[in-house]
């Protein structure tokens, strides 16, 4: 066997494993959680004695209690309002920053610098920043509905910056200087030329930031402190008492709260990746 034969047999080994064990993630990683959450979700607390057991008698009215204990309605709004404002400003301002970002960092030191410093702002835990934030949230009334979507907006934008700055390098400036000869002037062209070309990586970022805001605990914990304001992931709290937790009421409510975002991934998993691919290559 030459050593051409060799590599290949190598390689194809190598490949077996991986999908094998992607394939044994799939199955106990993922759809073995979304089995034991469905499945407690239809217990009652007489079935909890084993979570992988089916329960005996299905109780779908765990989804109508969990529906009325945690205001479902509202808290859907607030979460759907939210996630929709913000993934719509974030399309618009974030793309606009790395346009001017992306254009001007070959001709300015300044712009190179605050290219990288979007960047670091990468590795910074949310946490480090979480009680500062806290303390200049309540003093600007930022914690409510819209004052979120603006933080969410703009703790986005590291992130989002080098997606979009990764697909504006392979965009030539001289569609550019075409758009300004014809006499548009620097809005024009980002609004009339650039922003349709952007297309792909808009639909990335926009599913990105719909699970990402849809999903997030933490920034809602800290922030929204009257329940009018409170999103469905602050709900959960209701289940969980002193003493005990209400298991089959509180996944019955994981459940519905994670339908929509499911769905969303699911359908468009295919622009993420395209998305994804040509924001951090090209």
């Amino acid at each position: 066997m030459n050593k051409s034969e060799k590599n290949k047999k190598n390689y194809a080994i190598s490949d077996y494993v991986i999908f094998v064990l992607l394939f044994l993630f799939g199955i106990f990683g993922i759809l073995g959680v979304l089995y034991i959450t469905l499945n407690i979700s239809l217990k009652t607390p007489s079935d909890m004695q084993n979570i992988l057991s089916l329960p005996k008698h299905p109780e779908f009215k765990n989804f109508s209690e969990a529906w009325k204990l945690t205001e479902f309605p509202l808290k859907f709004l607030n979460t759907f309002i939210i996630t929709i404002f913000t993934a719509s400003f974030t399309i618009i301002t974030n793309s606009a920053v790395a346009y001017v970002i992306a254009r001007n960092r070959q001709r300015s030191r300044f712009f190179n610098l605050l290219y990288y410093y979007f960047l670091s702002a990468m590795f910074i835990p949310f946490q480090v920043l979480m009680l500062p934030l806290v303390k200049q949230a309540n003093f600007f009334h930022l914690d409510n509905v819209w004052g979120i979507i603006v933080l969410y907006v703009v703790f986005g934008l590291p992130m989002n910056t080098f997606l979009y700055n990764g697909v504006l390098k392979s965009i030539p400036a001289a569609l550019d200087e075409a758009a300004y000869i014809d006499g548009a002037n620097p809005l024009q062209i980002f609004i009339h030329v650039i922003f349709p070309i952007l297309k792909p990586i808009h639909s990335t970022i926009a599913i990105l930031t719909v699970m990402w805001t849809w999903n997030d605990f933490l920034m809602p914990l800290v922030l929204l402190t009257k329940q009018k304001f409170q999103t469905l992931q602050l709900s959960q709290y209701v289940f969980r008492t002193q003493f005990s937790t209400n298991y089959n009421l509180a996944f019955a409510s994981y459940v519905m709260v994670l339908i929509p975002v499911l769905i969303v991934y699911v359908v468009c998993q295919r622009f993420i990746m395209n998305g994804v691919m040509k924001g951090s290559i090209k």
